[in-house]
């Protein structure tokens, strides 16, 4: 089973979240490869907590691309850490079982770095992920992400059930989600500093310290691994999607600051928490199975982003 290569011409593919930010990126990757067909259901009218609907949507898939996910900045998992929890477990515990009875023959699920324990060893390596609980303000979606990774082998090994797992850096690119309420930390500070900017003010507030420091894939990127995974990773271990670079949180700020042209200055806000302290993944274990290596820079990728977020926002 492990050895086993898969060619997605003719295959029919369902793609969980793939009308989403990163789910768009894949679609259009796996449209180059010839499938039959690509189903990629919108949340509105499958709603995945539900196993009937699970049952529904798996029905004459040949591959399963489970994307779809309730996810958000630190202050999105402080406001709704329940919420984070129930749906990232339930969805995807239901979608898997589904799968397996209806003879699915490959399952991709996605994880996160917030599977890590809180405080690891840098870079971070897969074999660390059970040494520590999580960083508090993620470790409800942290674990229900994690859970995945326990049922994919629970799984494989009871049934022979083909599923992988992917544990994914921040993801950032065009097209992201720049609501203030949920979004992660690149599309946050992009807005705060170009409203600031608009309304000429003299100072930005962002959260915590600046000393924490975080890993981001550009969205293009993150896209190639995960169809280059589909296509040639069948091992029960999981796998780091990342760039393999390092920004502080600081840094990130003045560069966005700069990009975006905002002359004013930045003020810490120390009562916010920072998170966990450091990110950086060791990504050899991609390279060396499916020759996965990440293309764009981070600031090309920076570029990229706030251009696109100038067009949308005029």
């Amino acid at each position: 089973m492990t050895d086993k290569k898969f060619s997605l011409k003719g295959k029919n593919i369902l793609v969980t979240g793939g009308r989403g930010f990163v789910g768009k990126h894949v679609v259009s990757k796996l449209e180059s490869k010839q499938p039959k067909k690509i189903f990629a259901p919108r949340s509105k009218e499958f709603d995945l907590r539900d196993s009937k609907i699970c049952k529904k949507v798996v029905q004459g898939a040949d591959i399963v691309i489970h994307m779809a996910a309730n996810v958000g900045g630190i202050g999105y998992n402080r406001e709704k850490p329940g919420e984070l929890f129930y749906d990232n477990l339930v969805m995807g515990v239901h979608l898997m079982e589904e799968a397996r009875i209806a003879g699915v023959s490959k399952f991709v699920s996605l994880g996160t770095i917030c599977q890590y324990p809180k405080i690891t060893s840098v870079p971070f390596k897969e074999d660390n992920l059970w040494n520590g609980y999580p960083e508090e303000t993620n470790a409800p979606y942290g674990l229900a992400k994690k859970m995945l990774l326990v049922q994919s082998q629970a799984y494989r090994q009871q049934y022979g059930f083909n599923a992988i797992h992917l544990m994914l850096v921040n993801l950032y690119g065009p097209g992201d989600n720049f609501d203030p309420s949920s979004s992660h930390v690149i599309p946050a500070l992009i807005k705060k500093f170009v409203d600031a900017k608009k309304r000429k003010d003299e100072f930005v507030v962002v959260w915590g310290t600046g000393n924490p420091t975080r890993e981001f894939l550009y969205v293009e990127d993150a896209a190639e691994a995960i169809v280059l995974a589909t296509e040639k990773y069948n091992k029960t271990e999981p796998v780091n999607i990342g760039s393999s670079s390092e920004i502080s949180i600081k840094d990130l700020a003045l560069l966005i600051k700069k990009m975006t042209g905002f002359e004013g200055s930045i003020v810490w806000d120390k009562t916010k928490p920072d998170g966990q302290p450091r990110r950086k993944l060791d990504v050899s274990r991609a390279e060396k199975e499916f020759s996965f290596k990440s293309r764009i820079g981070f600031e090309e990728g920076l570029k990229k982003t706030i251009l696109w977020y100038f067009q949308q926002y005029k």
